[in-house]
């Protein structure tokens, strides 16, 4: 029963990753090694439950060991410079074939024909083409890279009418020019492009590690991109990790969020995605907007954010001696010196619980998850508390907590002396959330 229990108890979790995730757009890329690994159907399996809950998505694979084995047993020997393959006429075939093998078993993993597949009987549709536009990489250093080339252009419209269309996209490490030339490209350069062309939400790179590791081999499990170049220069031995610098790059060309996770760990992608400790590591832009505790200066930046929202009925009216008061217990997101986002955090000790009250934000700045990122830094703060859970009381904003975990509860699971001052006429209604 306890199994079962937890089994229950994750899946409610998990629901609100699953709202948020449905009809967004992931770019997952996995080199050939991910491939030829044995948890790879796996993956492929995960890949379409994402797709069945309605996630968009492009897969771009890389071939690097596929093609050393046909390089091999054409009986030449590969040639690189800066870790690039100098791709000659006859590796050019070897880079086709090996790239046209793989798409194709990849097509035939997706394939729910399979009796014992997880997904057996949904409907999954698979399109490949020629979206990715390539130039030569030309002469480096005096050496001719031939066919070796990186991405011009990603044909997003393309693409887009594919996924709008509910199809899975592969994309091989290949490149066409407009004179119908054909080239050898990375699979991280293709992935970074992409994700970039579709302003993808998620950039999702396999790796061989867990994640990105610091240089003491631990997991980092979140961290900015700038917090990756520091990285670099305590590890110079990532400065020739591939995965490493398509993060770098990504950062570079102004994505968003972006994931590394293991390609041999089994429910990697799940859990990165539908837990909230994930199982690899997140990395996302540098926010310049910080975080931090209120003091008795911003009360002013409090109460232009609270007060409209107090006379359409939304927040409970606090006086300015009220809020001086309490100042301690506000969060505040400062952009450029303005408040331009709030919430406070109430602790009940004695019944290991906290309220989470007044969360607002300015109205020029919505839109942009600021209240769900200082909701979570309050449950963050009521964990380190001690605290078990934490609950709100609103009149008109249930369905965006409901959307960020929280449950409907009776007036009467509330702690004592909250309870007491419950206002009746307001009528509030009562959320809670476990924190453990």
């Amino acid at each position: 029963m306890s199994a079962q229990t937890d089994y229950v108890k994750w899946f409610r979790n998990s629901a609100p990753y699953i709202n948020a995730h449905r009809g967004k757009t992931f770019v997952l890329m996995f080199g050939g090694e991910a491939v030829a690994h044995p948890n790879f159907a796996n993956i492929v399996h995960d890949i379409a439950l994402l797709n069945s809950l309605g996630v968009r998505l492009i897969l771009v694979h890389g071939a690097r060991p596929q093609i050393e084995e046909r390089v091999a047993e054409a009986g030449i020997e590969s040639r690189y410079h800066n870790d690039l393959r100098v791709t000659d006429d006859i590796e050019l075939r070897c880079v086709t074939d090996a790239a046209g093998t793989l798409r194709a078993h990849i097509e035939a993993l997706l394939s729910m024909g399979v009796a014992n597949s997880p997904m057996h009987g949904a409907a999954i549709r698979v399109c490949s083409g020629n979206y990715v536009t390539a130039k030569p990489i030309g002469v480096v250093d005096g050496v001719d890279l031939r066919h070796t080339g990186y991405v011009r252009k990603i044909d997003a419209a393309a693409l887009q009418q594919q996924l709008n269309n509910q199809h899975i996209v592969i994309l091989s490490p290949i490149g066409y020019s407009p004179t119908g030339e054909v080239f050898n490209l990375t699979a991280e350069d293709v992935a970074v492009h992409t994700a970039a062309s579709l302003k993808a939400d998620k950039l999702i790179l396999f790796t061989n590690d867990a994640g990105l590791l610091d240089s003491a081999g631990q997991l980092i499990r979140q961290c900015e991109y700038r917090d990756v170049d520091s990285e670099l220069l305590i590890q110079p031995q990532l400065k020739h990790d591939s995965i490493v610098q398509a993060v770098v790059e990504a950062g570079d060309i102004g994505i968003n969020r972006c994931h590394m996770v293991s390609f041999q760990q089994d429910g990697a992608l799940l859990q990165e995605l539908f837990t909230r400790d994930g199982a690899g590591t997140l990395i996302t832009q540098e926010h310049y907007e910080q975080f931090m505790t209120a003091g008795i200066d911003d009360v002013g930046g409090l109460l232009a954010i609270i007060e409209p929202l107090e006379a359409k009925g939304v927040l409970l009216k606090r006086s300015r001696e009220l809020l001086e008061n309490e100042i301690s217990h506000f969060k505040i997101l400062v952009r450029d010196g303005m408040v331009v986002a709030c919430a406070a955090l109430y602790p009940y000790p004695e019944q290991s619980s906290g309220e989470i009250a007044c969360v607002a934000t300015h109205p020029d700045y919505r839109g942009a998850d600021r209240a769900e990122r200082l909701l979570a830094l309050l449950e963050i703060e009521a964990r380190k508390q001690g605290l078990d859970s934490v609950f709100v009381l609103t009149t008109q904003t249930a369905h965006w907590f409901q959307e960020q975990g929280y449950i409907e509860c009776k007036i009467d699971d509330l702690p004592p002396a909250k309870k007491q001052l419950y206002n009746f006429q307001r009528n509030s209604k009562a959320f809670i959330k476990a924190l453990n």
